[in-house]
């Protein structure tokens, strides 16, 4: 996704779980299905063997083009014994905790005085504050995603309050 703060914008790539912050990679150009094909196995890969060694990790990712795309899904199939990866439907409302994260990244970002005004200073802030957000709030964001599934459900697809 893209922060923006003070006139710069930043593209990231980011990760986490339950009790560990993943890298958070600055993406130098849009994400393309081939810039992903080359995140997944550096990035993603190395993260979820290290923090789910046994091979129970759960991956969950939006339907962006790239995400989507038939060379990230192949390769995401041909690592299925490492980690599980959720099949979300196409049109699905944003069920992601990783926009939570991205929100409060975000609000740290603003409250910082003075605002990063270049794409060099927003990427020092992001990885100051990425790597400063608790393990109880990632849990907490986890934690609530069952409650989350159970009212999307509710409403038939449509809008919720998470």
């Amino acid at each position: 996704g893209t922060v923006q703060s003070g006139g710069a914008s930043v593209m990231v790539w980011d990760v986490c779980s339950w009790r560990d912050m993943g890298p958070l990679i600055r993406l130098e150009t849009t994400l393309t299905s081939d810039r992903y094909l080359s995140i997944l196995p550096d990035h993603l890969h190395s993260f979820m063997s290290i923090v789910h060694s046994d091979g129970l990790g759960q991956f969950q990712q939006d339907n962006a083009t790239p995400h989507a795309s038939r060379v990230a899904t192949k390769w995401l199939q041909e690592h299925s014994s490492d980690f599980r990866h959720f099949h979300w439907p196409p049109k699905s409302p944003e069920m992601n905790i990783i926009e939570n994260i991205r929100d409060a990244l975000l609000r740290a970002v603003e409250n910082r005085s003075p605002p990063p005004r270049t794409p060099m200073d927003l990427w020092t802030v992001l990885k100051d504050e990425w790597c400063e957000l608790p393990p109880r709030y990632l849990q907490t964001l986890v934690e609530s995603m069952p409650h989350s599934v159970a009212a999307l459900l509710c409403v038939l697809g449509g809008p919720t309050r998470y």
